[in-house]
């Protein structure tokens, strides 16, 4: 890979251009935006890459933004964002007033306190006024490197590029955390073939001797970055092949090695400046402003000499560049840690007193202990937590921490650090911290925070609630003991951490305490406990109330309780997940995640089921085990609803032996009611109706989550279809007598519809009107599956009552269960239109060929006899004598080719 200073030549590399270049005409054309991340070791040319992006996507007239990640500002909230944005901010008067603030704020341009993700809607509402003039390439280098903050928000846009004309190219190595993380084209950048590799070390290096070319192919073994740097190391006389060649020097970190070797050659004052442009790495430093404060007579003659060598250059805005970033690796490597602390004190005096950068550089400086230095570390981190960086504060606490000169001082800090990196995504990194101060003293004026730490890595985490019901109502007693401290509202979050318990293990000690405590919780805490308790009527009206009436301060700390509240009542509240999903920082998220997904299966939005596994699969990287669980769950009620008994029979091993050693209940019975809805897809209704009883007798709703209300629709159906009417009518009486249909408004359809199931054998007049009502329930065309569940029911019932309009009312559901994939329900419906002499086409997935042949009827006999019914059970079904049934029996076999029931499942291809 060549390059030279007007622009990089590639050698090789088709198969990452081809990509790069469809991701940009895709673009172009105004398809869709998309997201190409190039994961590749150091040196193999992702850098290189990345500037022939830039350059072709500069000829088709893109603007082109930049931002490159530096180990030295990792904890530098916002630095990278701050790079990448920098040029757009003129336009950021398109933003509303709160976007605009909130990205002025995280780039340090105006005061405030941004939350969370309030940057990455801002941001993604910029790049949506910037493309109406122009497409958009964002180049982001070095992403292992770029700080959380904005690691975050480029991860947030990287996933919401799809509707804009957007493209976002990103090179990481192969163990960074984008590479693990991002739901992107991954293009992994291996070493170049021997033949290219030829190509290139003959264009940057073409006087070598063919001895030595073939030594440095070997040694660099297709890394393009060693073969141009390895002939540098080599005298004149090596490279022409008169001198014997140098001992073999391997790559990775090896090869920062290699540079750390010249390092060592150069002059005192060289190798300073090298080091602090390397520590040098945020705005106002890569402008100049260090350089200058340091600069003296022979600083200049320095620069031509670093230049000279091909170590680094100044640009013409004053920027000191690296020739590759494995070089300002190299020199801080090879510094000894009395001059990376000297260059650091340097640093720190260029800044003015009240820059948080000067505190970063002033931590890298000191030596422990150091009381004032580290008070004044808290200080910012808890600044830093409040604009939403939650990482890069718990980094200034773990400073702060080793900092201390007092243990309970540093117990202190690291506690808090523990909470904010959980906070801020880092939990695996927050259970290593949890894991240090266990076996230390924590102070008792923490033990509520550190409580707190504890029970979110065990839950998160470990997905382990016993120190759940153990520790946190020991903490709610002492946070609202008169005159406690508050630690910044951690009474809410402590008391929802312990809702979440309760209502997966249904621990009764949880529960008493969260009635305990009831009072001293928010509007919104209460409301939460309620829903998962007692919900009485108009809950999605008072949760609706509850989150409008809040400020937006107020939102960020009730987050997780509106959330969780609007789950409990199935109630898709999509503008509320939308809010907080704009506003609110990496923890909440996995919460927003869960909620979305938990509303695309509800309304209908299956095309969107993939989305759970890739979110179980970040989470499960980010070390959130819970969630992860939690979003495979998700996940299931798809595939239950599609009739995938396979795949959800892989997905409970996967999940079942968690959550039973975790007493999930919650997530056991969500489990059980699957499995009986995938039975019902099948037309498996007793297996159905046995799986629900496990949940709810018929006739009887137990208190406790308002989820087991919602099953009266799947109990009644497997009621009705297996006989058991008086049961149906009594689960609907039931549902009446607790006020079901008062809860949320999915709540009220389903009762409806349970209603309407029920009344099978009643006036015919009067079963009309009972589906015609369930029809106009407010808000009933939204589930769309239930719904079209409904209509199969109704058109069924016109059809055998031989009344008109069961053809038109099958078409609708059978379009739906297409739609929808759910080829089971989709194939019912085939059944039906064709009894009732309407000629369909079968469903991808539904029956052979020669079932094909067989009339509606027949259809639905042989299926019941393939499950192994006598005719007189067949009958019953079906509202026939065992002789039709018989004389059905007799035509169906020759058509399918056999001879006995025992061939019908296989011929059907059932099994």
């Amino acid at each position: 890979m060549a390059e030279d200073r007007q622009a990089p030549v590639l050698v090789g590399r088709q198969r990452e251009t081809e990509v790069l270049t469809a991701a940009l005409v895709q673009a172009e054309d105004g398809a869709s935006g998309s997201t190409v991340l190039l994961r590749g070791e150091a040196g193999m040319g992702k850098s290189t890459l990345l500037a022939w992006a830039a350059r072709a996507a500069r000829e088709r007239g893109f603007t082109v933004l930049r931002a490159v990640g530096a180990e030295a500002e990792t904890d530098l909230a916002f630095g990278a964002l701050h790079q990448a944005f920098w040029l757009l901010l003129q336009r950021s008067g398109a933003l509303s007033v709160h976007q605009r603030h909130a990205l002025e704020s995280a780039l340090g341009i105006r005061p405030g306190t941004p939350s969370g993700f309030a940057v990455g809607a801002a941001a993604l509402a910029l790049l949506d006024e910037a493309v109406r003039t122009a497409p958009v390439l964002l180049l982001l280098d070095d992403l292992h490197w770029i700080d959380s903050s904005s690691a975050t928000v480029f991860a947030f846009l990287q996933r919401r590029c799809a509707d804009l004309p957007l493209v976002i190219v990103g090179a990481s190595r192969p163990d960074g955390p984008p590479a693990q993380t991002w739901s992107a084209e991954a293009v992994d950048v291996r070493a170049l073939p021997r033949a290219e590799a030829a190509l290139l070390l003959a264009a940057c290096h073409p006087e070598l001797a063919a001895t030595t070319r073939d030594r440095v192919l070997a040694e660099a073994a297709g890394n393009p970055l060693a073969m141009m740097e390895l002939p540098r190391q080599l005298t004149a006389d090596q490279q022409r092949g008169v001198a014997p060649l140098p001992v073999l020097l391997p790559l990775g970190r090896k090869l920062e090695r290699m540079f750390a070797d010249r390092l060592a050659a150069m002059t005192p004052e060289a190798g300073r400046l090298l080091l602090l442009g390397a520590l040098a790495t945020d705005r106002e430093f890569t402008s100049g402003a260090w350089l200058r404060a340091v600069a003296d007579e022979e600083v200049r003659e320095t620069l031509e000499r670093l230049e000279a060598d091909g170590l680094a250059r100044l640009d013409a805005a004053g920027h000191l560049v690296f020739r590759h970033p494995l070089v300002r690796t190299a020199v801080v490597w090879a510094a000894s840690d009395t001059a990376r602390r000297e260059a650091h004190r340097t640093l720190a005096a260029a800044l003015a007193p009240d820059d948080p950068r000067r505190l970063v550089h002033e931590a890298s400086a000191a030596l422990p202990p150091d009381e004032d230095l580290a008070h004044r570390l808290q200080q910012a981190g808890r600044d830093l937590a409040r604009r939403g960086g939650d990482a890069e504060g718990a980094l200034l606490l773990e400073r702060a921490a080793v900092l201390s000169p007092s243990s309970c001082d540093r117990a202190r800090r690291l506690t808090w650090a523990a909470v904010m990196a959980a906070r801020g995504g880092q939990l695996r990194h927050a259970a290593a911290l949890v894991d240090e101060l266990k076996a230390s003293t924590v102070p008792q004026d923490v033990a509520p925070l550190f409580a707190y730490a504890v029970v979110y890595v065990d839950q998160s985490h470990r997905i382990d609630f016993e120190s759940s019901a153990a520790l946190l109502p020991a903490a709610l007693d002492a946070l609202t003991a008169p005159g406690a401290d508050a630690f910044g509202g951690l009474v809410e979050q402590v008391y929802f951490k312990l809702l979440l318990a309760a209502t997966y293990t249904d621990d009764p000690c949880a529960w008493r305490a969260l009635e305990r405590h009831r009072e001293h919780v928010s509007e919104a805490g209460r409301l939460c406990l309620r829903a998962w308790t007692d919900p009485g009527p108009d809950m999605a009206t008072a949760l609706r109330a509850a989150a409008d009436g809040m400020t937006q301060e107020q939102e960020a700390g009730a987050a997780w309780l509106l959330l969780w509240t609007a789950s409990a009542l199935d109630c898709p509240e999509g503008d509320l997940w939308q809010r907080l999903t704009g506003l609110h920082g990496y923890a909440t998220q996995g919460s927003v995640a869960k909620a979305k997904c938990h509303q695309d299966f509800l309304l209908g939005h299956w095309d969107q089921a993939g989305v759970s596994l890739r979110e179980a699969e970040i989470a499960d990287e980010l070390g959130y085990h819970c969630n992860a669980l939690m979003l495979r769950q998700c996940h299931a009620h798809f595939l239950a609803g599609r009739g995938d008994e396979a795949a959800l029979r892989e997905v409970e091993a996967a999940i079942r032996p968690t959550a039973s050693r975790a007493r999930m209940r919650y997530v056991l019975d969500r489990l059980t009611h699957l499995r009986g809805l995938a039975a019902l897809a099948h037309g498996r209704y007793e297996d159905a109706y046995a799986q629900f009883c496990e949940l709810t007798p018929p006739g009887r709703l137990p208190s406790g989550p308002p989820w087991h209300h919602g099953l009266v629709f799947d109990l009644v159906t497997a009621a009705v279809h297996t006989g058991r009417l008086a049961e149906a009518r009594r689960h609907v009486e039931a549902g009446r007598t607790a006020r079901s249909a008062e809860i949320s408004g999915r709540h009220a359809f389903l009762l409806a519809a349970a209603t309407a199931a029920a009344a099978e054998d009643d006036d015919d007049d009067e079963v009309e009107a009972a589906y015609r009502a369930a029809y106009a329930v407010p808000g009933a065309e939204q589930w769309a599956f239930d719904l079209a569940r409904l209509r199969l029911a109704h058109g069924s019932w016109l059809r055998r009552r031989h009344r008109p309009g069961a053809r038109e009312v099958l078409r609708v559901a059978h379009h739906v269960f297409h739609r929808l994939q759910a080829d089971p329900w989709a194939r019912r419906c085939e059944e039906e239109l064709r009894a009732a002499g309407e000629p369909v086409t079968p469903s991808q997935g539904g029956p052979v060929p020669e079932s094909a042949m067989l009339t509606g009827q027949e259809l639905r006999i042989a299926r019941l006899a393939a499950t192994g019914l006598s005719n007189k059970e067949i009958g019953q079904r079906l509202r026939l004598s065992p002789r039709t049934v018989a004389a059905h029996l007799y035509k169906i076999f020759p058509k399918l080719g056999i001879t006995s029931r025992a061939a019908l499942a296989h011929a059907l291809g059932t099994r």
